[in-house]
């Protein structure tokens, strides 16, 4: 009931809201920006098959534990590296619910909840918020402008397949848990050569590793690739290389509008940390916040706060969501 009236209530506002934000923002033609234009921040790739499982046993330092390949992949309990790091999950978390074919939350999004570019980083995110999103998915409202994005319609299937008591309990989990610094930002002309897999840029080796143009992308590959991509280190961070130039362009947009949006503080909270029900967006993936930025414009996220995202975007261009995303995950998360 409770939530019930938050809705309502947050609806009414986005009503008043909406227009109100009409008024702010400048007349002009929407934007023209391909699926092709952001490439790099769905980073689709073909099927790789999965390394055969031999029986070994990998470790990680700093934990006492050791599990095999198909332990660390286990859909339905997947590797729980360092236990100290977090609260203690729900079942939910932890293994899902295998007779509804619901994977672990934290086979994704990791036992810390920080998860990867190809997903969403759920840490800190406030519980009425999260629960908004498992319920947008549940009811077709959240879809992806790639259809060639998978793990989109696993979620849809997953919160179709969750009772209302098991998104509450895992929303109040990961909103427990503080955001933190995870990604490494860095302007560059150049990029190391990378393969696209899973969602993600991984470096290449040997022979083929090399030195490329970085062009006009974002390129976020793991610090380790091992550690991230093979042994699911939830420890191991990002780093997202940018175009020179892109973290000023996007401060100055997200801060005066550029002529062709509002202020990301009027709604994100004046340090970007959240307002109300509003998430913060510092310190995020920029592949996902360029996604979503990417997805409100298309007008494939239709929730309950997606007119006011979608007044917003409308007008931005492939290069505007790139330096956006990539000043937004330049800042560091406040306490």
């Amino acid at each position: 009931m409770k939530n019930d009236r938050l809705r309502a209530a947050i609806v009414l506002g986005i009503g008043f809201a909406s227009v109100a934000m009409s008024a702010l923002l400048p007349v002009r033609a929407m934007a023209q920006v391909s699926v092709d234009d952001m490439a790099w921040a769905y980073a689709i790739s073909p099927a790789v098959p999965q390394v055969p499982e031999d029986g070994t046993r990998h470790s990680l330092p700093g934990s006492n534990r050791s599990f095999t390949r198909s332990e660390i992949r286990n859909f339905f309990g997947p590797a729980d590296w360092y236990s100290e790091d977090h609260p203690a999950m729900p079942p939910i978390v932890a293994t899902g619910r295998e007779d509804a074919a619901i994977w672990a939350c934290s086979m994704c999004h990791y036992p810390n909840g920080k998860g990867r570019p190809e997903n969403a980083g759920v840490a800190g995110l406030r519980e009425e918020y999260f629960i908004q999103q498992l319920q947008d998915f549940r009811n077709g409202l959240r879809t992806s402008a790639q259809p060639l994005k998978s793990n989109t319609n696993l979620m849809a299937g997953f919160a179709r397949a969750m009772t209302d008591e098991e998104i509450e309990a895992a929303a109040a989990y990961f909103s427990s848990m503080a955001w933190t610094s995870w990604i490494e930002v860095i302007e560059t002309d150049s990029v190391p050569k990378t393969r696209l897999q899973g969602g993600m840029h991984l470096r290449l080796e040997g022979d083929e590793a090399g030195i490329e143009p970085i062009g006009r992308r974002i390129v976020e590959s793991p610090i380790d690739t091992e550690a991230t991509e093979v042994l699911r280190n939830p420890r191991s961070g990002f780093i997202a290389y940018v175009p020179v130039g892109a973290v000023a362009a996007g401060q100055a947009l997200a801060t005066t509008g550029g002529g062709k949006t509002i202020v990301c503080s009027i709604c994100h909270g004046e340090d970007l940390q959240g307002l109300a029900l509003v998430p913060h967006i510092r310190g995020r993936s920029p592949s996902y916040i360029a996604r979503q930025l990417y997805d409100f414009q298309q007008g494939t996220r239709r929730g309950v706060w997606s007119p006011l995202m979608s007044a917003v975007v409308e007008d931005l261009s492939a290069d505007d969501i790139l330096n956006l995303s990539a000043y937004l995950a330049s800042l560091a998360p406040s306490p």
